[in-house]
């Protein structure tokens, strides 16, 4: 079994959890609370991995967050 990182981010448009796992095109969904938003990540994942042709060691994997300051 491997753990994949998603994203998450609150919509103010929409009023719902919008998660992304970065590196995997496709894997991404929303949902009305965090455990739908992890229900629908599951599925779309499994659902993109089921398309993937290559490895999956040769999958992204998550390293980390940076902040980056701007002026303004």
């Amino acid at each position: 079994m491997r753990s994949f990182t998603a994203y998450i981010e609150w919509d103010t448009e929409t009023k719902l959890y919008v998660g992304i796992v970065p590196g995997i095109p496709g894997a991404h969904t929303q949902g009305a609370t965090l455990d739908e938003l992890q229900r629908n990540l599951r599925e779309v994942l499994e659902l993109c991995l089921e398309e993937y042709a290559g490895p999956i060691e040769n999958l992204p994997r998550f390293i980390g967050l940076q902040q980056v300051e701007i002026a303004g």
